[in-house]
């Protein structure tokens, strides 16, 4: 049976929320993802959008009093520590100014560790190739500089370990030409300057199967999301009540997180080492509002038995310093993950982490529960709930917003819609540019 002590909760964290020029070139003077956060829509009735922050604020970060009170905020409800986003680019940082005065002034005292985000960055927010802003490139000169120029951080005495190593994790493992040979760059560096060892974890999001024996690692992350066919929800629906004839949602993925919850935890444990992870919610709409990925039906009860759920198995499949569980995320607004209050939820999410971590729980109660809340799911999903309509006024048909935003007009449809892009445009516009010429017809002839 875990206790508080034995499990160490480490929860994503994302240093954006603070302006640099960088940003200011590309999206504008000033700008955060708080612009993001705050402009975001409801896709459907009953989608909550927009997440707005509660005790914190919409905070800068390089503010020291909102960092002292976001580990103030993780350390009372059982976050052992944060796992920055490190943004490194062949000898170039981002985002970087609150570790780095983390570093310089030694506070916040709370643990930390460093997940280097490498890969391109674009236009589109979702890690794809189009558009790249900064490229990232790597070779075995820039594998020297990197380390090297990380040694500060890894010598904080703050900085997390597990089995007295140097905790250190890489976002994408494949992008490497030669990771094996990275890996001896890295631990030989280490061990000349540091007198350390690194103990090196590849997350899982891109590459699910990732074996960290056969790259020089010694642990994978599961990456604390998952978006299998499986889980999605048909996106096809209308309501007459909020005056949609016609809302498509072709190009959103929906998914259900009661059964993304039920997959995850059901993955069995693989002949390597293998940290666990989980997510209150996800909903990247605030980044992507017109072709977002959303997981619905979750709720901070849903998150409280799957950190339950994860806890135990953690505690089964691992000992000593191994008990980890990485938490997507504890401030990931733009991606609605976040433990941090906001004002739907307040402090729900943070509640049920701490009383996660001190419960006696039966583990095969909790599974059969699991499973009955997963079977007594109807799909596809009712994500229209008139019970969460209340306070949402969607923009009517006369609205020229709601007519861009909903694509109201059938060439529009047409256009956007998913059978077109996956390549079925050869059976279907013929009819319906049938149908389109009759209409133009009639408009015009008026009969």
């Amino acid at each position: 049976m875990s206790t508080e002590n034995d499990i160490r909760l480490i929860a994503f964290y994302l240093p954006q929320f603070h302006p640099i020029p960088e940003n200011d070139l590309w999206w504008g003077k000033g700008f955060t993802e708080w612009i993001n956060v705050a402009f975001a829509k409801p896709v459907f009735p009953g989608h909550y959008q927009p997440h707005i922050p509660a005790d914190l604020g919409f905070y800068d970060l390089r503010l020291a009093e909102v960092r002292e009170e976001q580990a103030y905020l993780a350390k009372a409800y059982g976050i052992y520590g944060f796992c920055y986003y490190y943004y490194y680019f062949n000898g170039k940082r981002l985002l970087n100014r609150p570790l780095d005065e983390n570093l310089r002034t030694g506070k916040p005292d709370f643990p930390f560790c460093i997940c280097w985000a490498n890969e391109n960055w674009t236009r589109r927010w979702d890690g794809r190739e189009n558009e790249i802003i900064i490229e990232q490139k790597h070779s075995k000169e820039d594998d020297e500089v990197f380390i090297r120029q990380l040694i500060p951080v890894l010598k904080d005495k703050r900085y997390i370990r597990v089995n007295n190593k140097l905790l250190l994790l890489i976002y994408r493992v494949e992008r490497f030409p030669d990771i094996n040979q990275t890996v001896d760059i890295w631990r030989n560096i280490i061990k000349k300057e540091l007198n350390e060892e690194l103990f090196l974890c590849a997350v899982n999001n891109f590459v699910k199967e990732i074996d960290p024996r056969l790259i020089g690692f010694d642990a994978t992350v599961q990456f604390p999301l998952d978006f299998h066919p499986e889980c999605r929800v048909l996106p096809q629906w209308s309501s007459n009540e909020n005056n949609l004839e016609f809302t498509p949602l072709d190009d959103y993925l929906i998914m259900d997180y009661k059964l993304v919850m039920e997959r995850m935890v059901n993955i069995k444990k693989p002949p390597y080492k293998f940290f666990r992870g989980i997510f209150p919610a996800w909903d990247n709409t605030p980044r992507r509002q017109n072709s977002s990925a959303i997981f619905v039906n979750s709720s901070p009860e849903l998150y409280s038995i799957f950190l339950k759920i994860t806890i135990e198995l953690t505690d089964a499949e691992h000992s000593g310093d191994e008990k980890l569980i990485f938490i997507n995320a504890w401030n990931e607004w733009a991606e609605g993950a976040h433990l941090e209050p906001d004002k739907k939820f307040g402090l729900q999410w943070l509640e049920k982490t701490k009383e996660a971590l001190a419960s006696k729980v039966d583990y095969l109660q909790l599974m059969e529960k699991l499973s009955t809340i997963v079977t007594n799911t109807v799909l596809p999903v009712n994500v229209i709930d008139s019970s969460h309509n209340n306070n949402i006024a969607f923009e009517k048909k006369s609205n020229k917003q709601y007519q861009a935003t909903h694509y109201d007009n059938e060439a529009d449809i047409i256009r956007r819609s998913y059978t077109y892009k996956v390549g079925r445009i050869i059976m279907w516009l013929p009819i319906q540019a049938y149908n389109l010429i009759k209409r133009f017809k009639i408009g015009k002839n008026g009969y």
